[in-house]
């Protein structure tokens, strides 16, 4: 018997605990994790040793910008910094142009993936027509998504199409989405609140960073728990699983974890900006580049309890790139400025950093990077975990190789990301998608077209 990969001499972590073994990869799945004697023909071996091996991240929550924003980015520089960034599937989000509504345009862009992704994928399309939503769900989604906003002072990132925050229906659409077996991601937000907030800081002359961050953390982050108390509760009255992004509160993740406890199904996510990239120093030295959102030290330190608990199930990049002149119009005018930073290159190496500082476990980190999410939108069967039988979705890291993030290294269309400067102590030597490698080294070896639709299996 000849097999086509052994990674050799690596740490391996499982769903079991982390241990001294060798991956065996049979073409496109793992054929067995086998102690260091173990003898087998192999047509290609990997030197792991000292390094970790990791299953690949499983990204529910990525812009790609593609169709209708290219200049941003598109589906190919999205799925390049996925594979050096470790993350071996994606699920894109469906504010695009045309927004992804209708079972034609998920077709058309499902077919943009399978020609352009480099790493396996998914879409998560808006559910916002009632008669798209079982002929979406036949093409083989894993979820659906909506925004309850509605954007002052621009039409992007939340364009038209996307948006329902009326209350009754939402109920409708979770009825709707239950019969699927599908899970509901909500971008939670309280628009009526909202505006009565943002007008106060707007007749204020506020239009700044400063102004937009405390916005949106005002009265310790009422927009988002109220809104979040409204989900929790159509979730219960209607049965249907649901997913909430964004989480940044105190109150809400302890919402969260009530509602857990009392056996609703809702989950939730974490994105690279809250734990990474939230302070108030970062809103006054970084401006409208650090802006997602401000989360107080309160809030902060709830987001760290709760990926260590297991009240926030996994941690998702959104992924949200802008222009340096979509965003440089904040300074002055931050309500005209695009909202949302990239970070699909970078999410898992500051998880893995967080690991050599004690934030979080190595453990931890794989639930909540690939195991919650295969679990919680139907892809147990085939990834989230290096397990036999699982694809081959692997990621090696070096947890002792100290360096610096730098705007030069980015291989997103826009040039930049608000980590430039930062050093951290973990890096990502390869990356793996079904066997086949997808970058070596920092370096993208994969090719468009190699990625395949995730499925249930």
């Amino acid at each position: 018997m000849t097999i086509s990969l052994r990674i050799a001499g690596g740490r391996v972590t499982t769903p079991s605990g982390t241990i001294d073994a060798d991956v065996l990869v049979d073409g496109e799945r793992i054929a067995g994790l086998v102690s260091r004697e173990f003898e087998v023909d192999a047509a290609e071996i990997v030197d792991a040793t000292g390094k970790n091996v990791l299953p690949g991240m499983i990204d529910v929550h990525v812009h790609t910008r593609e169709p209708g924003y290219e200049h941003k980015e598109d589906i190919t520089t999205t799925t390049e910094q996925a594979a050096v960034g470790g993350v071996t599937t994606i699920f894109g989000m469906p504010n695009l142009q045309p927004p992804t509504t209708t079972a034609q345009t998920l077709d058309e862009v499902l077919a943009m993936y399978a020609e352009k992704s480099i790493v396996d994928y998914n879409h998560n399309p808006a559910a916002t027509q009632p008669d798209e939503i079982v002929p979406m769900a036949e093409r083989g989604i894993r979820a659906y998504k909506v925004y309850m906003v509605v954007d002052t002072g621009r039409t992007y990132p939340h364009p038209a199409g996307t948006g329902m925050h009326d209350h009754g229906d939402l109920l409708r659409m979770m009825d709707q989405i239950k019969a699927t077996g599908k899970r509901f991601i909500i971008h939670p937000h309280d628009q009526a609140l909202m505006d009565y907030i943002e007008k106060q800081y707007l007749d204020r002359g506020e239009n700044t960073p400063q102004g937009y961050a405390q916005a949106y953390a005002e009265r310790s982050g009422v927009i988002w728990d109220t809104a979040i108390d409204v989900v929790i509760r159509l979730a219960e009255a209607s049965g249907c699983p649901v997913h909430i992004a964004h989480m940044q509160t105190k109150r809400s993740i302890e919402a969260v974890r009530r509602a857990k406890a009392n056996g609703i199904d809702v989950t939730c996510e974490v994105n690279h900006w809250a734990p990474f990239l939230s302070t108030w120093n970062d809103v006054e030295t970084l401006g409208p580049y650090a802006l997602s959102y401000w989360v107080p030290d309160e809030g902060r330190e709830a987001v760290w309890q709760g990926m260590r608990d297991g009240t926030i199930d996994m941690c998702s990049s959104d992924h949200a790139p802008h222009t340096r002149e979509e965003k440089e119009i904040g300074w002055t005018q931050m309500w005209s400025s695009h909202t949302g930073t990239p970070g699909i290159q970078y999410y898992y190496p500051l998880l893995l950093d967080a690991v050599t500082k004690g934030q979080l476990t190595i453990e931890r980190v794989a639930q909540l990077v690939a195991q919650a999410p295969a679990d919680k939108f139907g892809l147990a069967a085939s990834k989230g975990a290096l397990e036999v039988g699982r694809d081959a979705d692997i990621v090696i890291a070096d947890l002792n190789a100290p360096w610096t993030i730098r705007n030069d290294g980015v291989l997103s269309r826009v040039g930049w990301t608000p980590y430039d400067g930062r050093t951290i102590n973990a890096a990502i030597t390869a990356s793996y998608v079904r066997g086949r490698a997808v970058s070596i080294g920092g370096t993208v070896v994969g090719t468009p077209g190699q990625g395949r639709m995730a499925l249930a299996r």
